[in-house]
């Protein structure tokens, strides 16, 4: 059977088509960046106007791209939350018309359930049950996995999330939009233990994060150092040395926190099998952390290849396959904003 999978929930309007669970015959992404750059962050209503603009298009390219016609597809998997309500509505929008014209069943996804099943898009998979973090731009929580469309809730940021946290902090450094990526960079040429951020822990044993602190934290220490951004001047060179370490060090604590949390969840649940999603999975630093902590612990650690962390529709598609006995031909499905713990 062939799979639509569509995905705009937050500032990607994307599309792929599956064949069951096992191959993908495409996946197109469209990215907003440019937009949103000079912001500083995505603005919702921006955001929104893009997706309406794209959705056609973007749809149209994967069912040409996996070669064959939407009359082809059986079933259409659009996420319904959480995430932007006018982006959402975009997707859902589209994927309700196509079904009413077409007579095709729509299910609503999850976009939690894509990230927590992008993993088996790679070559190595894991078997269930598992414990995953999914740490993004919007995200940053822990659950139990115990199947493709089973799990639950264990942790999550009580204010910014990871990926949210790093946005902010190249903001304050003059990096520019989005974070991850450049801090990602910087953070080569710096030395994590240059200075010494705050983690934060929380009460002894729980699973839930807070990055807001080390946020202000970074602020404080770029005032007190004189820390020049580009927004003030350009960095003057005997300062580049000085935002590797900043970059290096917040980025260490960031990883830090999220690795040592999600891998005291797995010993606890006495579960051997941990698993790295969402857009921040895509740093190599943390990757590469959890793996290496993973298996000093005697855990095994999973991740999906880098084109499948940041928001995608393949992983839609995926999650839509084993949702595919709810699928219907009724319109009143609405989208809805948060992450609700099952």
């Amino acid at each position: 059977m062939y799979i639509l999978g569509i995905e705009s929930s937050c500032d990607e309007t994307a599309a792929a088509v599956m064949e069951n669970d096992s191959r993908l015959l495409s996946n197109i992404v469209n990215t907003q960046i440019d937009i949103h750059r000079k912001y500083g962050g995505v603005v919702p209503e921006l955001a929104s106007r893009k997706h309406l603009e794209d959705i056609y298009p973007v749809v149209d390219a994967a069912i040409q791209e996996a070669g064959i016609t939407l009359d082809q597809i059986d079933t259409i998997a659009v996420t319904q939350g959480p995430g932007l309500i006018g982006s959402l509505l975009v997707g859902l929008s589209f994927a309700k018309a196509i079904s009413l014209v077409k007579k095709i069943p729509y299910v609503g996804v999850d976009h939690m359930a894509g990230h927590l099943i992008s993993v088996f898009l790679g070559h190595k998979k894991p078997e269930f049950p598992y414990i995953a973090l999914v740490a993004s731009g919007g995200h940053s929580s822990i659950f139990h996995v115990s199947s493709p469309s089973a799990y639950s809730l264990l942790g999550r940021t009580r204010d910014d999330a990871a990926g949210e946290a790093f946005d902010k902090v190249a903001k304050i450094i003059g990096l520019g939009y989005p974070g991850g990526p450049a801090i990602g960079a910087l953070s080569k040429k710096g030395n994590p233990e240059a200075v010494k951020f705050p983690r934060s822990w929380l009460e002894p044993g729980s699973p839930d994060f807070s990055f807001s602190g080390i946020k202000t934290s970074v602020a404080n220490y770029v005032k007190q150092n004189k820390v020049l951004s580009d927004q003030e001047a350009r960095q003057p060179v005997d300062q580049e040395s000085l935002i590797a370490d900043i970059c290096a060090s917040f980025q260490e604590a960031v990883v830090d926190v999220l690795v040592e949390k999600t891998l005291t969840c797995a010993l606890q649940k006495n579960i051997k099998t941990v698993v790295l999603s969402g857009g921040v999975s895509a740093n190599i630093r943390l990757r590469q952390v959890m793996e290496e902590r993973g298996h000093q612990k005697g855990l095994e650690v999973f991740m999906p290849p880098l084109e499948f962390c940041t928001d995608n529709a393949a992983m839609i598609a995926l999650a839509g396959y084993y949702q595919r006995d709810k699928a219907s031909l009724t319109y009143d499905m609405d989208v809805y904003s948060r992450i609700s713990a099952q």
